[in-house]
């Protein structure tokens, strides 16, 4: 093996250690986060994490066989993450006040 192939080894070994810590933490977030949106940008973010680690495993075997996997998966991050925050818009939605000195709940 020659310098830059060990040099590339290298920092995806690095890469792959960022990535596997960064889920740790990112499923912390996911189990403990204070609020639904919390949970909700952690899973996005996951999902980003997910793409990396199968990023990484492509670069260090050098085979491209994941990169559909990981467009279908960026694919299904994206359409999740707008699910849920309409979800969380519809359910965050203030309630409609009636006319000032009308009859509420009529009309």
């Amino acid at each position: 093996m020659s310098g830059p192939e060990t040099v590339d080894r290298v920092l995806i070994s690095a890469a792959v250690v960022f990535v596997v810590l960064s889920g740790a933490l990112l499923l912390f977030r996911i189990s403990r986060g204070p609020s639904m949106l919390d949970r909700a940008i952690a899973l996005d973010v996951f999902a980003a994490v997910v793409i990396a680690g199968l990023g990484a495993k492509s670069a260090f075997a050098r085979d491209s066989f994941y990169f559909p996997i990981m467009l279908v998966l960026a694919f299904l991050g994206f359409t999740g993450s707008v699910g849920i925050a309409r979800f969380i818009a519809v359910r965050d939605k203030p309630l409609s006040r009636g006319k000032p000195g009308g009859k509420e709940g009529r009309t």
